[in-house]
């Protein structure tokens, strides 16, 4: 992986023209230019949690203002445009298999540490609307920290990892979080806890460690994921999950913004309606 040697070689490059927040001056996906999203990235329901436990909402499906909005934007050519998420956590504990195994499906064995930054864009097409995920891998080294940490800024979602076979990796988790907040907006973001290499655990150590792994996330009001990106093992679900949550943050914040006080108006988003299925009493990022 090699480090990006400026934010506006990212932000620049033709494929990731998209705006990473829902503001009103920031740009969106020109999807004409863009080839059709795969059939193996389309969403048509709300992923299920990993488990009910430590979950930013247990709802069976997308906001009912989410759906209904949907149903009006397919008929046009802008979309709800594209979602930064920055995946943080110690060196070696598996942050860029686990891009790799959804993104190329891919395993490498051979593992080369992050250098600074690298990302991946990828594409879905979530209730018939096209949508993206800019996933930033940053390094977990504490030489590069410094670097890393200036691409925190401006993220949708984190992604807090950890190895579940190294304990001490799920206790460094909330200073990754820390760190990854400092430049964030906490009601603003959608938080993740992934354990990786599922597949090196026995039962029971998978269980103890869990076990705190729940706890910590239902302190840090973060989702919980048990993953393998060895055997594939969730990597798809979870990346399903991530991408169906920051949608539905993203069209829930362009509907507040928009705030027609008409009755009828299907985009009206008002105290009432704002229930569960709002994430874990987490503000979408209209910044």
């Amino acid at each position: 992986m090699h480090w990006i040697k400026t934010r506006q070689e990212a932000f620049y490059h033709p494929v990731l023209s998209g705006k990473l927040h829902c503001g009103s001056g920031e740009k969106k996906e020109d999807n004409s230019m863009l080839p059709p999203v795969k059939k193996d990235r389309i969403i048509s329901h709300l992923p299920k949690c990993f488990s009910p436990n430590a979950a930013l909402h247990t709802k069976d499906g997308f906001h009912p203002q989410v759906q209904a909005a949907c149903q009006v934007q397919k008929s046009r050519t802008v979309s709800f445009n594209i979602a930064k998420v920055i995946v943080v956590g110690d060196v070696s504990v598996g942050k860029t298999c686990l891009i790799r195994s959804f993104c190329k499906a891919d395993f490498d064995k051979n593992y080369k540490a992050t250098i600074g930054v690298d990302f991946e864009m990828e594409r879905f097409e979530v209730l018939g609307v096209p949508f993206s995920l800019q996933l930033w891998d940053t390094a977990g080294q504490e030489r590069f920290k410094c670097i890393a940490s200036t691409y925190y800024r401006g993220a949708q979602a984190i992604i807090v990892v950890f190895d579940l076979s190294r304990v001490s990796s799920l206790e460094h988790a909330r200073q990754w979080l820390e760190d990854a907040m400092k430049d964030n907006d906490p009601s603003s973001v959608l938080l993740f806890l992934v354990g990786t290499k599922k597949d090196l655990s026995t039962p029971d150590q998978l269980f103890q460690v869990e076990q705190e792994a729940i706890r910590l996330s239902e302190e840090i009001k973060a989702e919980y994921w048990a993953v393998s990106s060895k055997s594939g093992d969730g990597i798809r679900d979870f990346f399903f999950r991530v991408a169906s949550l920051t949608f539905e943050a993203n069209v829930l914040c362009e509907l507040e913004k928009m705030g027609s006080r008409n009755e009828g108006d299907i985009i009206r988003l008002t105290d009432s309606t704002e229930d569960n299925h709002t994430p874990a009493k987490r503000k979408p990022n209209c910044c």
